[in-house]
């Protein structure tokens, strides 16, 4: 609480000074304490939540919370704080509780699974549980880097991804302007069309760069180009050999078939090309 001392004066200056001191110290002290609150909220837990863990809803609950992985990233709600540090706390008489800010600036769990962070860098779960990461698709998120990552505090761990492979990585903590919310990627400024970006990415499973699209397409069009080259003299010399010996058609017929079975190949081989390019490169 603010306080002012009080002389006796009575001179115009002396009560003009007190009344501007009043109405400066109504104003300024609750922006101020408006912009040092720390809005949280007690939640249900099945279990104790480390500090700093992101938490999404449980499915079909509005108050018991778990830890946040990438399955349930579309109900984040917050991340977990001591309950000690919020100004404004929201509780329930039940259950294990954990508190869990929804706005404010605080330390949150983070990896580089997703690439290094940096200051501003959209932050959301990771195959981790509890555990953030950079955000670089459509996803939810639970608030905006305010420091770079990895940093002095980060420590090397491993994990392992749904197929069972390890991976190795770095943990730490990093502060974060707590904020839920959907993050929408701009889409990358290129000269592949989003027709043949989206198919080369369904193809691969993964963001597909433009160098191996344009190789791809190149190796599109030699096979194409080959393939009706074959196709036209094919039929050309056909309709030569039918024309000039109508008895020659058991040999055409045979050709026929020989140069089909080449034209398979090639296509075979043009198609395999092409996706060893997509998915390798």
């Amino acid at each position: 609480m603010q306080t002012f001392k009080i002389t006796k004066n009575t001179g115009l200056k002396s009560r003009l000074g007190f009344f501007t001191a009043l109405l400066l110290g109504l104003i300024i002290t609750p922006v101020i304490a408006v912009a040092a609150t720390l809005v949280s909220q007690s939640f249900v837990a099945s279990s104790s939540l480390a500090t700093g863990s992101i938490v999404s809803l449980q499915k079909g609950t509005t108050d018991h919370v778990a830890s946040s992985t990438t399955a349930n990233s579309g109900d984040i709600i917050g991340v977990v704080i001591n309950p000690d540090s919020s100004q404004i706390s929201i509780s329930y008489d039940q259950g294990t509780q954990v508190s869990v800010a929804t706005s404010g600036i605080e330390q949150v769990l983070v990896s580089d699974i997703n690439g290094n962070i940096s200051v501003g860098d959209p932050i959301t779960s990771s195959p981790i549980t509890g555990v953030g990461m950079k955000a670089t698709n459509n996803v939810k998120i639970v608030g905006v880097a305010q420091d770079n990552f990895p940093n002095a505090t980060s420590q090397k761990a491993s994990y392992k991804d749904q197929s069972g492979t390890s991976h190795s990585v770095n943990l730490g903590q990093i502060p974060v302007l707590v904020n839920v919310s959907y993050y929408y990627k701009q889409p990358n400024k290129t000269i592949i069309p989003a027709a043949l970006q989206n198919l080369a990415n369904s193809l691969a499973n993964k963001q597909v760069n433009a160098l191996p699209i344009i190789v791809s397409i190149a190796i599109f069009i030699i096979t194409l180009v080959i393939v009706v080259s074959i196709v036209y003299s094919l039929i050309r010399s056909s309709i030569i050999s039918v024309g000039r010996n109508p008895m020659s058609q058991a040999a055409v017929y045979r050709n026929v078939i020989q140069l089909s079975a080449l034209v398979i190949v090639i296509l075979g081989v043009g198609l395999g090309a092409i996706y060893m390019v997509i998915t390798k490169l």
